[in-house]
């Protein structure tokens, strides 16, 4: 079997999500009124911008990939529209966002948004080069870690 994907493309969707999930948490920053929430979310998205430029510092030090392409870019457009209709779909996120109308709906969304990218990590581990899994498995600590900020701040507020 070959594989279908290597580091390289993991690392951009991991800039994608970075990219997606600061707007997230910035968004409902402005939108939710609890301190506490404010503040975690405010973290957490300063997290992802430091994500962002981690997982690109790693893109940079891997081996390039380029993929077949019809036209250039064409491959990662993909790429970049599988992560944005999977973890965090264009169409449906402002719809999503104005679902959200208390701290308790936006922890919950964000968990699963975070929990959504640790199991694409992990499947997505499973194909690439043995060589790159180490990669992928520093990818899935870092979201790990929102989840458990995430679920912390979330049985605090139900207390």
């Amino acid at each position: 079997m070959s594989n279908l994907f290597n580091a390289s493309e993991i690392y951009q969707f991991a800039i994608r999500i970075e990219e997606n999930g600061e707007k997230f948490y910035r968004l409902m920053v402005e939108k939710l009124d609890e301190p506490k929430v404010k503040e975690l979310f405010t973290l957490l998205a300063d997290d992802e911008v430091v994500h962002k430029k981690t997982f690109k510092e790693m893109l940079s030090q891997i081996e390039n990939y380029e993929p077949p392409e019809s036209y250039p870019g064409e491959y990662f457009e993909y790429l970049r529209a599988y992560v944005d209709n999977v973890l965090f779909s264009v169409n449906k996120f402002d719809e999503d966002v104005e679902k959200i109308h208390n701290s308790l709906e936006a922890i919950q969304f964000a968990i699963d948004k975070e929990l959504d990218s640790v199991l694409y990590y992990q499947e997505m581990r499973n194909v690439v080069l043995d060589h790159q899994k180490e990669l992928i498995k520093n990818i899935i600590e870092e979201e790990r870690r929102h989840v458990v900020k995430l679920s912390e701040i979330k049985r605090d507020i139900e207390k």
